[in-house]
This record gives C-alpha cells, sequence and structure tokens, in this order.
C-alpha cells in the first residue's frame, strides 16, 4: 500500500468514536488499526520468512507438519492413587489420546513421603502421589513402556522420578535405549516462578546436568528436560518475558552441559520446551513463531551447533490455567478451543487442553473428556492443520513475530550483562519484571480496561453448582498404610546402603543417577532420597518473596 493512501486512511479515521481510547494485547502490546506492508520494514518475506523445514524454522520444524500426522494430544492427568490415575489414563487413552502426560501431588514434587507430617492435607490433591516403586508399579501397570511415551511434569525430584520409570521398563523388558517421554527437570524456572525447590540452585544444576548427561548414553530417545515458559506465563509475565527467560535458562542449561563436556550437538536433539497458550490468539501465533526463528538462530550463532536438529525448536504446549475462571465455568471451553487453536496455528508438536472446572478442582472424567474432544474438533473439523503455517504473509502476524524476536534478544542482553540466568535469578531479576506485569495485568482487571467475561462483567448473581472431582480424605491414610507396607517388607538393609552410597556420591561429583536408580530399585522412598541429599545439599530458601 502507498504511504500516500495509509495516510489518507488514518486520517479519515481520526475523530471517529472507539469503544475505548487504547487497544493493547494482554501483553501490554499496542495494536494498530490496520497493518500493511509498510510495517515489513521492505523486506522479502519469502527470502526472510523461509520455507517450513527450513532455517530458521519460522513456520514450522518439519515440512510437512500436522499434513503429515498431528500434534501429539497429551492431556496432563494425576490424582488421588496411583491405581486412580491408572484408570484414568487407559480411560483417555480409549477416547484418542496420544500420548501420557503424568501430575503428582505436592508432596512428590518436593520431595517428602506421605506419611511425612509436612504432607498432610496435600497427598493425592493436585496430583498423584508417588512414594515409592510399588506406587510407579501400579501407576503404569498394564500400559506398555515400549509402545507409549509419557510426559512427567517432576523438576526437584525428576531423578527420582525418572529411575522409577527407567526400573518399570526394565521390569517389563523395555530396554531403556527404546523409552519415549520426557521429564520437565526444569529447576531455574522453579525458582523464578513456580517453587517446588528443595536444593540450592548449584546443587540443583548438577542434578539437571546429571540426568541430561545419563540418558544421551543410557536413553538417547528420552527428552531430559523440559524447559519451561509455561509457569512464568501464569506467574503474571509478558509473551516476550516468557520467551526471554525460558530461553535465558536454556542458555544456562547449555553452558552447563558443556563445562560438563557434553557437546552441543549431543545434547541439543533432546531438548524440548513448554509453552503456555494464552488468550490473545494473534500474540500467540507470532510468539510460536518467533519462538522458533530465535532457538536457531541462539543454537547456530551462540553456541555454533551443526546438526540441524540441534537448531529445531520442539515445544509441549498447554492451555492458558491462569487464564481459567472460577465464575461461569462453562465459559472455559470457549477460552480453552481459543488458547488450542493459536497453539496448532502456531505449530506446536504437542498439546494439553485445560478441562473447563480446573479453576475449582482437578477435572472430572467428564470435563477431561471435553477438553480432549476440543482438540480432536480442532484437528478433524477446523481445517487449521491441512496448511503449514496458515497464518504467514499476514502484516500483522509478521510484524508482531518480527517485534517479539528483537523484544527476546534484547531481554537475553539484559540477561547476560548480569552473568546469565542463574545470576540474575539470584538478584531477583527475572522476578521483578514478573512482578511487574502481572500487577500492571491485575489493575487494568480491577478497573475493567480489561474486561473477563463473567467476573468484572456479565456476572450473574447465582452462579450454578457443578459436579467436582473430590479427593476423600480416607486416600492419605490408604496411601501412607501403602507407604508403610513397602518398608515393612523390603530389604531395610539394602535400602539403607543404597541411601548411604547415594550420600557418599552426593557429596563426591559422580552423576547422582545411577545410585539414585539403585535406591528407587530397593524400594526406597522418594521421601529418604531426597532426605539423603537434602543431608549434603541442604535446602534453599528464597530471599526475593516481597
Amino acid at each position: 500500500m502507498k504511504k500516500e493512501k495509509l495516510n489518507e486512511y488514518l486520517k479519515s479515521i481520526e475523530g471517529e468514536t472507539l469503544r475505548k481510547p487504547e487497544f493493547t494485547t494482554l501483553s501490554g502490546r499496542t495494536v494498530q488499526p490496520l497493518y500493511t506492508n509498510a510495517d515489513l520494514d521492505g523486506r522479502d518475506l519469502d527470502a526472510s520468512v523461509g520455507l517450513p523445514g527450513e532455517f530458521p524454522f519460522t513456520r514450522g520444524v518439519y515440512p510437512t507438519m500436522y499434513r503429515g500426522r498431528f500434534w501429539t494430544m497429551r492431556q496432563y492427568s494425576g490424582f488421588s492413587t496411583a491405581a486412580e490415575s491408572n484408570k484414568r489414563y487407559k480411560y483417555l487413552l480409549t477416547q484418542g489420546q496420544t500420548g501420557l502426560s503424568v501430575a503428582f501431588d505436592l508432596p512428590t514434587q518436593i520431595g517428602y513421603d506421605s506419611d511425612d507430617p509436612l504432607a498432610a492435607g496435600e497427598v493425592g490433591k493436585v496430583g498423584v502421589a508417588i512414594d515409592s516403586l510399588a506406587d510407579m508399579e501400579t501407576l503404569f501397570d498394564g500400559l506398555p513402556l515400549d509402545k507409549i511415551s509419557t510426559s512427567m511434569t517432576i523438576n526437584s525430584t525428576a531423578a527420582v522420578i525418572l529411575a522409577m520409570y527407567l526400573a518399570i521398563a526394565e521390569k517389563q523388558g523395555v530396554p531403556f535405549s527404546a523409552v519415549r517421554g520426557t521429564v520437565q527437570n526444569d529447576l531455574l524456572k522453579e525458582y523464578i516462578a513456580r517453587g517446588t525447590y528443595i536444593y540450592p540452585p548449584l546443587p540443583s544444576m548438577r542434578l539437571v546436568t546429571d540426568i541430561i548427561a545419563y540418558c544421551k548414553d543410557a536413553a538417547p530417545k528420552f527428552n531430559t528436560i523440559s524447559i519451561s515458559g509455561y509457569h512464568i506465563r501464569e506467574a503474571g509475565s509478558t509473551a516476550t518475558q516468557e520467551l526471554a527467560f525460558t530461553f535465558a535458562n536454556a542458555i544456562e542449561y547449555v553452558n552447563y552441559a558443556q563445562e560438563r563436556g557434553l557437546g552441543v550437538d549431543a545434547i541439543a536433539p533432546r531438548l524440548s520446551f513448554f509453552f503456555n497458550a494464552h488468550n490473545n490468539v494473534l500474540e500467540e501465533i507470532a510468539k510460536f513463531r518467533a519462538a522458533r526463528r530465535l532457538w536457531a538462530g541462539i543454537m547456530r550463532e551462540r553456541f555454533g551447533a551443526q546438526k540441524e536438529e540441534s537448531l529445531l525448536l520442539r515445544f509441549h504446549t498447554q492451555t492458558a490455567g491462569c487464564m481459567l475462571t472460577a465464575q461461569q465455568p462453562e465459559v472455559n471451553i470457549v477460552r480453552v478451543c481459543l488458547q488450542a487453536f493459536a497453539a496448532v496455528a502456531g505449530g506446536t508438536q504437542s498439546l494439553h487442553t485445560n478441562s473447563y472446572d480446573e479453576a475449582l478442582a482437578l477435572p472430572t472424567e467428564a470435563s477431561a473428556k471435553i477438553a480432549l474432544r476440543t482438540q480432536q474438533v480442532i484437528a478433524y473439523e477446523s481445517g487449521i492443520a491441512d496448511a503449514v503455517d496458515p497464518f504467514a504473509g499476514s502484516y500483522l502476524i509478521e510484524r508482531w513475530t518480527d517485534d517479539i524476536v528483537r523484544e527476546v534478544q534484547a531481554y537475553l542482553k539484559k540477561i547476560d550483562d548480569l552473568g546469565g540466568a542463574l545470576k540474575a535469578i539470584q538478584a531477583g531479576f527475572q522476578q521483578k519484571e514478573i512482578q511487574e506485569s502481572a500487577y500492571r495485568y491485575q489493575k487494568e482487571t480491577e478497573r475493567k480496561e480489561r474486561v473477563v467475561v463473567g467476573v468484572n462483567q456479565f456476572q450473574e448473581k447465582e452462579e450454578r453448582e457443578l459436579p467436582l472431582l473430590r479427593i476423600p480424605p480416607e486416600v492419605e491414610a490408604d496411601q501412607k498404610a501403602r507407604t508403610a507396607a513397602v518398608r515393612a517388607r523390603r530389604d531395610n538393609a539394602a535400602a539403607a546402603a543404597r541411601l548411604a552410597e547415594l550420600k557418599a556420591a552426593a557429596a563426591g561429583d559422580a552423576n547422582l543417577v545411577p545410585p539414585i536408580l539403585a535406591a528407587v530399585k530397593a524400594y526406597a522412598t522418594i521421601g529418604e532420597i531426597s532426605n539423603a541429599l537434602r543431608d549434603v545439599f541442604g535446602e534453599y530458601r528464597d530471599t526475593h518473596l516481597l
């Protein structure tokens, strides 16, 4: 469009009555009334954006994307006991789910057994309780690990849960080399946004790197880390901050791995990412496209990666839990559908859709099925999966993709100047940035500058009660009894010996996965293993909490 024509249009709408004085995205990005080729700064889109499956992978990491096969529909699930969660996994698989994703309860995440006093009231509440290998045996009963791919959202105790998973594979006769899946294992974001840390940062980074190093040879098909922007966004970050802080963490992990003598091309193909799909559909599509371009550039330019697979950003997406409302929860079905659409339009490899009742409780079987059906409707009925990168060429999408790339690069420069992600975290930089962003959004909502349907507008005086999944109190008592039974029937001398060996290894510099695996096989509990490491590493206390 000629500049004169554009100026004529902009002049013609001056003085028009608008429904609000300013248009911005959830991240505070200004939305212009119109985007034209002038917003592309004269660049040749075909030359700069490229083709799917080619550097810089803006348009997708694979040439055919969903024309070859759909993304993995991996519903995040886990609650109550291992037996109950096992039933839910089998149900979802019969309904068309194509991968497992395990949610663990809070005690499991922070290394406490169900009968620890600090676990009281939390057993089985936000995920499944796993105390020992016996629970893991029940969790995966009848689920062949050579045929399924499992994602496990676990961080501080990631090495223990991974060891249990490998022990189950061994019991099934599946070689470690055939095991597929992902362990989150992203400790840095715990210090930034989520808080399920146990140990100080340096021992945590050792554990992260031990898992990467061990699986490189022992379980080469297993993704050893899922570097997570999801929780950063849930804490209130902008779209740009989500990518910037995630990639800063990823850079730190690669640096640590290289210091351990691991070549970038040996580990990069097993690095995976986990992002949030938020409400602003257009901004999210641009974010995902920018993310691929950024990561390819980081790996090639910063680390000198040579293999093409080292440059590919492979990521799982989950719809935004922070945008679910307890008011009029059925409306969340619409929100989740839009968020999932954005993830698919942006080219995700794997997707979880939240259930509409999750602002109130863990999902019921019925609400979980609707969430899965949402993905299936998008896949089979919307047509969005039939063309690769269908929004490419949109003036708005391409401009925002470029803008996000530049904004993330500016943040990475700031974090580099602070000495890298870990030092920036210790200085409270990322935490402060997220807090300011979350505060701004909250004030906009309170002032009704940003409408949240059912919350600050279109409210209902009386809310209809929904059938919710409630975890009965006897679940905790039963889980305690099962854990006590494991301790009673195991070889306690062998368990104690393996724990002593683990402490000795932690005091040195050996890779800790093998002694953790040995302790797991002796039916040492997750609390006992975590306490052995606590004795050596200590515990972390956040000094940046407001």
